[in-house]
């Protein structure tokens, strides 16, 4: 399967080995600056075997080119939606970095160019993928937690002003969104998908209190009810000092509980169901950054999707419920009252301003 990488910022290493990993034909790179490529290539340890490939500085001119099978879109946020069109239009199986868009208007159309161009698109929501994710998701599965309760995900991390300063696109609202759309929307997949998926209202705050340089949220808080009339919350900021402290998930039944944590919900801390088949108390997944192991098995996940004509493990729909979701807590911060859910027109860029007065 012939595979390009399009966009080779921050994340795009972790593409690149797990396009390789997983026995892709790496035929081009993407990206404005031919100096990302070499630094994404050097930070992957790849750039012997992959340097001399082709590379484009238009997405639209890489696929009328190469003609490959599958893309993955590591670009600036922003870009996510116009690149994703331009490949499925094109007939490319298309993985998309979270989030899958930056509107819940342009992630509609992606769902529905998918289906209209019968081409397969995934999102990556790597953690998933995560051995104690997987094992909390087979335990709400198997009913050992019973009828479920409520949930929690905190992601309690660190980004400071050199973070911001390495792409002028960070932490604006119309390219990339605060702390809620990106680092925190993993947890925020993690839980609507643990709790039922169906969410029905939303009740949120967020502010800006330590990140002057940037236009978004730096710290979100909000309550979640879901139509199954389980309810949950989160937190999630990126004032932490000098750390990347936790991410923490936690869903609570009639039967059972579990709590996972470590940087990014990669353990077990509590494991304790009457009815589970063995106790997993203290499972460490070990992991040297925050973005955790998961984008191979994505990868793998994706091609055979492709292979086999099925949806993949992290569908578009997902995607957009994960960034659904973000976009609720905005609106209701914003507006200062709960927001019903499912919504139909909601982008990042309506915030623009907000903390500016």
């Amino acid at each position: 399967m012939k595979y390009a990488l399009i966009g080779c910022g921050r994340v795009s290493p972790h593409h690149l080995k797990a396009a390789k990993a997983n026995g892709l034909e790496i035929v081009a790179f993407c990206d404005c600056s031919s100096e990302n490529i070499d630094d994404m290539l050097r930070r992957a340890s790849l750039t012997e075997e992959f340097g001399t490939l082709p590379r484009y500085a238009d997405w639209n001119t890489l696929l009328h080119t190469e003609k490959p099978d599958m893309v993955s879109i590591a670009l600036p946020s922003g870009l996510h939606a116009a690149a994703a069109l331009d490949c499925i239009a094109s007939g490319v199986h298309t993985l998309i970095e979270k989030p899958i868009a930056m509107s819940v208007q342009d992630a509609e159309k992606i769902i529905a160019a998918a289906e209209n161009h019968n081409v397969t698109v995934g999102v990556c929501h790597q953690n998933r993928f995560n051995i104690a994710v997987q094992e909390m998701r087979k335990a709400i599965d198997a009913g050992w937690l019973g009828q479920l309760s409520h949930g929690a995900v905190t992601v309690r991390w660190s980004r400071g002003k050199g973070y911001y300063d390495q792409a002028d696109w960070r932490g604006k609202w119309a390219s990339d969104g605060g702390t809620l759309m990106n680092q925190c929307i993993h947890g925020i997949d993690l839980l609507r998908w643990m709790l039922g998926g169906e969410l029905v209202e939303v009740f949120g705050f967020t502010e800006r209190r330590q990140h002057p340089y940037i236009e978004a949220e730096d710290v979100g808080v909000a309550v979640l009810k879901f139509a199954n009339g389980a309810v949950a919350t989160l937190e999630g900021t990126v004032n932490c000092t000098d750390i990347d402290l936790e991410e923490h998930l936690s869903v609570f039944g009639e039967t059972g509980m579990i709590k996972l944590g470590g940087t990014s919900a990669n353990t077990v801390e509590v494991w304790q169901m009457p009815h589970a088949e063995s106790d997993l108390s203290g499972l460490i997944e070990k992991t040297d950054n925050v973005y955790g192991n998961g984008h191979t098995s994505l990868f793998k996940d994706f091609a055979a999707a492709v292979r086999e004509g099925r949806e993949p493990y992290v569908t578009a729909k997902a995607g957009r419920d994960a960034l659904e979701t973000v976009l609720a807590v905005y609106k209701s911060a914003a507006e200062g009252k709960p927001v019903r859910l499912p919504l139909t027109e909601c982008s990042s860029a309506d915030f623009t301003g907000r903390f500016d007065v």
